[in-house]
């Protein structure tokens, strides 16, 4: 059983580097607001182009929303780890009693605060200028937002073991990791678009069958229940995995004593 207090140690921590650090607050929320009013914009335009009937707010703008809200949970994640890397501090947290499953759920409970500050500037300027409701998903919208949850976390806990393992320098490739896994998601188009071996591929990502069902819920389909589980399924295997690359990295640079000599070259 993984101790509470521990965790939530570093999730303490994070609240208090934000409390007192105006730009991090700001960096919470300036990005995914500017993607709202760009892609919000872009879509009343296309209803005003395209033949009545079809709402690209609710498709295009909806797909937007929900694929940054993955970016912020896999962010919020990984930059709790980096702010340890930064201030050279792995070392001194891994001496004290503080275990490994401690140190993951930590960083997991400081993405869902930080996140949850994107997430409500996100919804309050969908609401507010567009005119985007979260009901218009109705019931769907609790499989979407824990699969995406759960994907946002194994790729921010699989960039955290990345950069535990390569060195601080590794975070230049944890970046572009969800434009990399874009692609396969469907995010802006249907996986029919795709050729054949990147749809092969895209079955494979959890959040494609999110961004499939957002489309089909949207033109007044139903909701595919197979789908969803097929989704959550994949979502929890790849936080397990990533959990164990992660576990075996540490343990690996514990065995070495790279972590005593963390530095922003690779080992």
């Amino acid at each position: 059983m993984i101790p509470v207090r521990p965790a939530l140690s570093i999730a303490m921590r994070q609240f208090y580097l934000l409390r007192s650090s105006f730009p991090r607050v700001i960096q919470l929320f300036i990005w995914v607001a500017v993607d709202m009013i760009m892609w919000g914009f872009m879509t009343t335009y296309l209803n005003k182009i395209s033949a009545p009937g079809y709402n690209f707010v609710t498709v295009l703008l909806g797909g937007v929303f929900l694929w940054d809200i993955l970016i912020r949970i896999m962010q919020g994640t990984t930059l709790t780890y980096m702010e340890d890397s930064w201030s050279r501090n792995l070392f001194n947290l891994f001496v004290s009693p503080l275990t490994v499953g401690s140190y993951l759920t930590g960083l997991i409970l400081a993405s869902v605060m930080t996140s949850t500050v994107g997430i409500a500037v996100m919804i309050i300027l969908a609401r507010g200028i567009f005119g985007l409701s979260l009901l218009t998903y109705g019931l769907a919208l609790f499989p979407f937002l824990l699969i995406l949850f759960l994907f946002g976390i194994a790729l921010g806990i699989l960039g955290c073991g990345l950069m535990l393992r390569l060195g601080p320098s590794a975070e230049w490739l944890v970046w572009p990791i969800p434009f990399v896994v874009s692609p396969f998601a469907g995010v802006f188009y249907p996986l029919a678009t795709l050729p054949h071996w990147m749809q092969e591929i895209s079955r494979l990502v959890p959040v494609s069958y999110v961004f499939e069902n957002i489309r089909k819920v949207a033109s007044g389909g139903v909701l595919s229940v197979p789908d969803m589980i097929t989704g959550l399924a994949l979502a929890a295997i790849y936080v397990a995995l990533s959990s164990l690359f992660f576990v075996g990295v540490f343990r690996r640079a514990l065995r070495v004593g790279s972590i005593a000599r963390y530095s922003a070259e690779s080992f």
